[in-house]
């Protein structure tokens, strides 16, 4: 087992605690069928697709599986449509399973996260975790290191995204969880926007651009 896939096995549970003590603020319940910051998306739906990242690894790391494994967590984005197709539109959010989990409530959420951080902090544990994790809804496999920086990702972005719905403090994540997603998101905006799009953002205010990784 590498360092790194070392690194992120410690690093996910903790990022995943974080989330679920954000989504379990008071403020998320009592707002939770108010639009969130994202377009089409409650708050319930976005504590849901937030909460999804444990659920999720709970799941997949202890599968078999004999789809390709790509190389990096970046080829990952770069492959995936969904990345530069926008937002998703109106009847998409309505129809997606974030909305059809927030209509079960906040306490079953809080429940089923519970449960799946307990889940994938046994499998790191203990080594039931396989090295390679399918991802099956793309088509593809992704190392154990690479797969859990990508729900990293996703929970340190959607923290953000769910936190400002409330109103509240975004969570502080400690550097083993925050600055793999940093480094990642650099990479991927200087592949989408390049070099000088980035350096512009960080450094010259009068010149600064879009550099959205997604």
């Amino acid at each position: 087992m590498s360092r790194s896939v070392d690194a992120l096995d410690a690093a996910f549970p903790i990022a995943a605690s974080i989330a679920l003590e954000l989504i379990r603020r008071p403020e998320v319940t009592a707002r939770w069928s108010d639009p969130s910051a994202l377009p089409h998306l409650s708050v319930g739906g976005l504590a849901c697709h937030l909460g999804r990242q444990a659920v999720r690894a709970a799941e997949l790391l202890p599968l078999p599986t004999d789809l390709t494994t790509l190389e990096s967590a970046d080829d990952h984005y770069e492959r995936a449509t969904w990345v530069t197709e926008g937002p998703p539109d109106e009847a998409s959010v309505a129809s997606g399973p974030d909305e059809a989990e927030a209509v079960r409530g906040p306490a079953e959420l809080h429940a089923r996260c519970a449960q799946s951080l307990e889940d994938v902090g046994d499998l790191l544990s203990r080594g039931a975790a396989r090295d390679v994790v399918p991802i099956p809804w793309q088509g593809w496999a992704l190392r154990r290191g690479d797969f859990l920086l990508t729900r990293q990702l996703e929970i340190v972005v959607h923290s953000d995204d769910l936190a400002v719905s409330v109103g509240v403090p975004t969570p502080e994540f400690p550097a083993e969880v925050f600055d793999p997603v940093r480094d990642l998101l650099v990479r991927l905006a200087v592949r989408r926007r390049g070099q000088s799009a980035l350096i512009s953002a960080l450094s010259r205010g009068e010149r600064a651009q879009d550099i959205s990784a997604f």
